[in-house]
């Protein structure tokens, strides 16, 4: 059987200076600490996944999309690739909830300066993006 590549995306999102990370209880990665993504569904626009999955995880209804990397997570334990588009949203509506217990075990807001461990692949590599792209006073 051909192997393929798996599209999933991500959501970067600030506020006050912390950025919005989720405990996964699932694999891949369970334990971990991660940005607001999922799977793309067929025919479903990037933007509008990103925007789904994170309405789906915390009831934020994200806006201001800028796309921020492309991430690889090679899961090696379960023989998968998935590549990720990772965006920025610079707004936002609501409260951060818990919204999928049975998937997430915590939620919360971090200082990029104090991140919780274990994170994501997709999480290290978005964070390292971000320090690169955006002014010091947004990410510090």
């Amino acid at each position: 059987m051909p192997k393929t590549i798996q599209a999933a995306c991500g959501a970067v999102i600030i506020n006050n200076n912390k950025i919005l990370l989720l405990k996964r209880k699932k694999t891949p990665e369970s334990n971990h600490w991660g940005i607001p993504g999922g799977k793309i569904d067929w025919m479903e626009k990037i933007e509008d996944a990103v925007c789904r999955e994170t309405l789906e995880e915390t009831s934020l209804h994200i806006s201001s999309l800028r796309l921020l990397v492309n991430v690889n997570h090679f899961d090696v334990e379960q023989d998968a690739h998935w590549l990720a588009g990772v965006y920025l949203a610079t707004s936002f509506k609501g409260e951060a909830q818990l919204v999928e217990p049975d998937k997430h075990a915590e939620l919360g807001w971090f200082s990029l300066d104090n991140l919780p461990t274990p994170l994501t692949q997709a999480t290290e590599q978005a964070i390292s993006a971000l320090r690169e792209q955006l002014p010091s006073k947004v990410v510090s």
